[in-house]
Order: C-alpha cells, then structure tokens, then sequence
C-alpha cells in the first residue's frame, strides 16, 4: 500500500485559499496540514500594532472555518518558528514544508533558516510566489541595478509575462488520519483586553470573504471614478483592500484578473489603468526593501542622516491625537486611531505635516503607523514616509511642502471628511471648516466652538514652518 505523502503548509501572511500556490501544490502532493506559528520575538524589532493584532485574530478564525468548510482546520503552535516545525514535522510525519515568500528583511532571514535546519533533516522546504505580481529581486535595470525610480520599475514590470490566472480555491483539503495539536486562537491573547475596538469592527469584515466583498464593489461601483475619486476622503472611492492584501486575504493577482476581465470596458480603463498603478506602488516598495533591507530605520538619501530633525514630544502627541489644531491633519489621525486605517491623500497630508510642519522625523511618523495601521506594511510603510520627507525613492522634491488648508480645501471641498471624524467643528460654515482660526469670533461662538477649548489652536503657524523646514532642507543639501 502507497504511503501517501503529508506536506505541512506554513502560514503567515496568506491567509487565504484561493489563488494560493503553496497551497495548491501541497494538495497535488497528498495530506495537507495548514499551521500558523505565532512567534513574535521573531520579528522584534516590528511587534504588531494594536489594529493588525485585532486584525489577525478575526483573519485567523475566519481561515479556520473556511478550512473546515473543506475537511481542513488550522493548526496554531506558539514559539520559536524553526524548532516548532521541526517538532510539527516529527509529529505529523511531513516530509515537505511548503511556504509563501515574503521580503522584509527579517522574514526572509527566517526562511533561510527553516530551509536550513529542514534540510539537515532531509526534509523539502520549498517558497512559493503570491504576495506579489513580479518578482521583487527579478526586476532591474539595464545595468543589472534595481530599480529606485517608479515609472520606469512599473513600465519594465508591464513588459514581463503577464500574471497568470488565479488558482481555484480548493473544494476539499486531503487531511490527515490525526491531527497534531493545536493552541487556541485565544490563548494568543491577539485581541484587546479592553474593547477599544468598536469602531474598527463596524467598519471592516477581515477574512478572504470580506476582502472578495471590497474586491467586487469596488470593481462594480468606484472603479470607474476611481481617477477622480481616488483623492476624495470625502467619498467612497478607493478599494479599502490595503488590510486585506497586506494579510492576504486577497491576492494581487486576483485583483489584476477582477480589473481586466470584469472592468475590460473602455469606460473603465482609465481607472484601471491607474488603479493597476497603485498595485505597482506596493511592487515598488516590495523591490526597495529587498535591495534596501536597512531602509526601514535609515533614509536611503544617506545626506538625509544628518537633517535637523526637532522630534519634539509635546507637538508629536499633538499629532498623535489629531489635535493639531488643522483640521484636515486631525481628522486624518482620529481616522487612523478610530479604524486602523486612513485615506492616502489624508496619509500625505499629515505625514508631511509631521515631517516639515513639525520637523519631526519620519521615522516616528512611520513607528506610530507601525503601531496604529490595520494595514501595516513595512515595505509600504517605510516608502510612504521616506517619498513625503524627501530622503527614499522617487523622493517627492525637497520643496514640497503640503499646505494643510488649501490640500483640505481642495480635497474635502465640503467638510465632510472633517465633520465625520472632527465632530467639534459639525456646525461651522465651509468657509472657515478647514482654517477655524480665522472664522469671525461671533460665528464660532454660534457654531459652539471656542477655540484652545472645544478645539485647538494650530500648534504651529504653517507659513513660518513652510520657511523653517526649507531652511533646513537647504542647509543640508548645502552641507
């Protein structure tokens, strides 16, 4: 009698059974045990934030129903990831381990080390693609050097073969004749022991059905506005996939299939073709942080080492608490802490607000993200806020600096955006909406708004900052 081979499918941001290749070649080969292995002191220097710890409990029992749907279930082990699959492989007799790559520095050294120690044991441990369209390290230039300008990383990009159709979810899963013991999904004590997170839950649906939700609305109903509508808080005009790709309950290339075959009509090219773009963005950062692993603690501008940084901690909680006294920079950053998420535009404004208004440095901006996004990327993250400080690829220009009225006043014409999540200002005219201080007194009193009470008063002046922050800028591009 043929001994049907068992192959452990390790687990981590691919929490998914659609289009998931490690997956799919696992069940080709016979049993199938699914293991996620919670490890944080693996990864210490980047511990999860509050809203991607939520996040991954609610992905994690989703999976797991969806793989008993299908014969399956999910196994969970706590501890050190090399020695537990080894002791996983002892118990269910596996003699492969199948994996999705990932790129961050440290994820990548822990997959060298489980191909290492598996090895010594005889054991196949073999990566598969699926967290992204291309390969990261694959892509360069000419010159054999990667790539550290956008446009022409996503055109060399379009000119490979085009990514393959997804892969079917599988209708059963071959499970093993005993199951290997499994934690409790609680006993990772992912969820906040004081339930801040009502707001979050009402607003997301974590899990590979929510994200096929998101997927189709967005094809169905914003796509097709989506060049315009895609800098508009104010509307519901961007995919909101950002946590559900970064967890991978969704693959990039579904979303490349849903955009050309559901949205192939020429009135939807233009919003594909640009939306397909912010996909090659999460690409690009992806390839900086393969060929730049120190990018996410140093600017890769390396002049930008010595910049002035100021790093107050009076006017950083200001920041961190959407008191700043701009109310497009404080509705973005009581969005960010109510959801777990914030609008992009809103992302530039009040990063470069912290790093030019404030001149405070990138670096905290990108920990209190770190710390407070649903979708917290590393890869994502470091390139959103090295682009806004000026020191990171494709770099936005020194002298750019966002001016928080006229970007609120362009972006959120209405104040709807700033009357969703700065409640306090609900009643004064649009007018005044996004510069408060310059509303007449009488008319703020009416709006029952005082101003260094119910609201605060801008903690800087921009214009002097706008001066200072190019003073300094200045200063080291002269040094």
């Amino acid at each position: 009698m043929d001994i049907i081979p068992t192959t452990i499918v390790w687990l981590r941001l691919d929490l998914r059974l659609t289009d998931h290749p490690a997956l799919t070649a696992a069940i080709e080969r016979g049993v199938v045990t699914t293991v996620f292995i919670w490890t944080p002191e693996d990864e210490k220097r980047w511990p999860l934030g509050g809203a991607s710890r939520w996040w991954l409990h609610q992905s994690l029992s989703n999976l797991n129903n969806v793989l008993r749907s299908r014969g399956s279930r999910l196994i969970i082990r706590i501890g050190a990831t090399v020695s537990t699959l080894c002791d996983l492989v002892q118990e269910s007799g596996a003699t492969a381990v199948y994996y999705s790559r990932r790129y961050e520095p440290a994820a990548v050294q822990m997959e060298q080390q489980v191909e290492q120690a598996l090895a010594e044991k005889g054991i196949e441990a073999t990566g598969h693609p699926g967290t992204l369209l291309f390969d990261p390290a694959a892509i360069r230039t000419k010159t054999g050097q990667p790539y550290q300008v956008f446009s022409p990383f996503w055109r060399r990009c379009l000119q490979e073969t085009e990514p393959a159709e997804p892969l079917p979810a599988p209708k059963n899963i071959p499970a093993p004749t005993r199951w290997p013991k499994s934690a409790k999904l609680a006993d990772l004590a992912l969820e906040p022991t004081i339930d801040w997170a009502g707001e979050i839950r009402a607003t997301w649906q974590p899990g590979e059905a929510g994200a096929q939700q998101l997927l189709d609305r967005f094809v169905s109903e914003a796509l097709i506005e989506y060049d315009t509508d895609r800098d508009r808080p104010d509307r519901d005009g961007t995919s909101r996939l950002s946590p559900h790709l970064h967890f991978g309950e969704i693959s990039p290339r579904q979303v490349w299939a849903a955009l050309h075959k559901r949205a192939s009509a020429a009135r939807f090219s233009q919003g594909r073709e640009r939306y397909l773009s912010e996909i090659g963005w999460r690409e690009f950062a992806h390839h900086l942080l393969v060929h730049f692993p120190h990018t996410p603690v140093q600017p890769l501008r390396e002049e930008f080492s010595r910049f002035p940084w100021d790093d107050d901690q009076k006017l950083l909680r200001a920041w961190q608490r959407g008191l700043t006294g701009y109310p497009i920079v404080d509705a973005g950053m009581r969005q960010l802490w109510k959801t777990g998420w914030m609008h992009n535009r809103v992302r530039m404004i009040v990063a470069s607000f912290l790093t030019k208004d404030l001149l405070i440095s990138w670096q905290r901006g990108a920990e209190w993200f770190w710390d407070t996004l649903a979708d917290a990327d590393l890869a994502n993250n470091t390139l959103g806020w090295q682009w806004t400080a000026g020191c990171g690829a494709d770099a936005a220009p020194y002298f750019r600096v966002f001016n928080p009225v006229s970007q609120g006043e362009r972006f959120d014409p209405d104040g709807t955006y700033i009357r969703r999540w700065v409640p306090e200002l609900a009643e004064v005219p649009n007018e005044w909406i996004h510069q408060p201080w310059e509303a007449p007194p009488l008319l703020l009193n009416a709006a029952g708004v005082q101003l260094g009470w119910d609201y605060p008063r801008p903690i800087v002046d921009h214009a002097k900052a706008r001066t200072k922050a190019l003073e300094a800028y200045g200063g080291m591009r002269g040094g």
